[in-house]
């Protein structure tokens, strides 16, 4: 995942996918002959450890626009570490993605296995950010479970705005007091893409999904409640998200949207300014 540049009044996205894997993912795009880059639609930059060659092209390029990187480096790897301290000292290496959305991946299985904590406390020690994607509500508890063992985990619950509210009353208050304690833990929750799943049945001849603002409050406001304005991160994903995003956090005062949509990404991803034209907290 990538957190991109933005200045003028342009949002900061923490995301956009590159990918750099030797063969497609399943249920993914898959750009052909493209060797190296291909943007997705879901807007997250991701690059991954193999093949090495092609990773180490990272290293050589500063594309303008971009203020970071997180990388797709597993922690159940035998090779983890050696990677991560030849790519944490890149200022633009910012973390690493786990969850479940890889395949392999598994963090609810993982927090159980002393090798990843000892990984995790290690990463940890760097100062960068991990990623914990996609939201459900064992991976929420799971990362409960990791912050227990890593406290000084820096963590960003990506695309919280996709998880679906439970509507059991049990369900719904273990899931809110877990992210509570999340967020006491200074966890930062993304929000990204918006997906109108009443209205995914009547798509448009162009394929784009009908959007109603109203759908998205009660999840918004879920999340509001419990991350309020200090820990919530824009990823952005399409204009009709990003328009229902700025007029809901535009709602709750300029000073409010301006953290949301750029100024949390910098003690969340920890990125350093490297250009002028780049925003900087005051």
């Amino acid at each position: 995942m990538i957190v991109g540049a933005t200045w003028a009044g342009t949002p900061l996205r923490a995301a956009e996918h590159f990918w750099l894997r030797p063969a497609p993912l399943p249920q993914q795009p898959w750009p052909g002959r493209s060797p190296l880059l291909y943007r997705s639609s879901t807007l997250t930059f991701i690059f991954t450890i193999r093949p090495a060659r092609k990773a180490r092209r990272f290293q050589r390029h500063r594309i303008h626009l971009i203020v970071g990187v997180i990388g797709c480096l597993d922690p159940t790897k035998a090779e983890f570490r050696e990677y991560l301290d030849r790519y944490h000292r890149n200022k633009l290496f910012l973390g690493i993605r786990y969850g479940n959305v890889w395949e392999g991946h598994n963090l609810v299985a993982a927090v159980e296995s002393p090798g990843f904590i000892d990984n995790m406390k290690a990463f940890a020690q760097t100062g960068l950010t991990l990623e914990v994607a996609n939201p459900r509500l064992d991976l929420i508890d799971a990362t409960v479970r990791l912050t227990d063992k890593v406290p000084d985990l820096r963590v960003v619950l990506g695309h919280l705005q996709a998880l679906p509210l439970p509507t059991a009353p049990e369900l719904l208050r273990n899931c809110s007091n877990n992210l509570r304690e999340l967020r006491k833990r200074n966890l930062y929750a993304k929000i990204s893409g918006l997906w109108n799943t009443t209205t995914l049945a009547r798509r448009p001849a162009n394929g784009q999904a009908e959007f109603d603002p109203a759908v998205y409050n009660p999840i918004l406001d879920f999340i509001w409640d419990i991350f309020g304005e200090d820990y919530i991160v824009y990823a952005g994903r399409s204009k009709s998200a990003l328009e229902i995003l700025h007029s809901y956090f535009m709602a709750k005062g300029r000073a409010a949207a301006e953290k949301f949509f750029w100024k949390n990404s910098v003690p969340a991803y920890k990125w350093i300014r490297r250009d002028s034209k780049q925003p900087q907290l005051s």
